[in-house]
């Protein structure tokens, strides 16, 4: 299924985030932090693209009290 594979590959992007994040937090070159800053720029773009069009709806609620705003009931 299309949704498994999107899935999948959303979670091996948030994996490399993080190995790479972690990887900032060494001691590196300057060559090596460049190098590492910019995969995790590639990966981060990859990941936005990949939720976006696996995920194309986002919903923005104002804040209202008791989520009359979800329902679409008015008080």
């Amino acid at each position: 299924m299309m949704l498994d594979q999107d899935l999948a590959r959303i979670r091996a992007h948030r994996n490399n985030l993080s190995r790479y994040r972690r990887l900032l937090k060494t001691k590196l070159s300057d060559i090596e932090r460049q190098f590492i800053e910019r995969r995790l720029a590639e990966e981060q773009a990859a990941l936005d693209a990949l939720a976006a069009g696996t995920f194309p709806l986002t919903f923005i609620l104002p804040n209202t009290p008791s989520g009359a705003a979800a329902t679409g009931a008015e008080r």
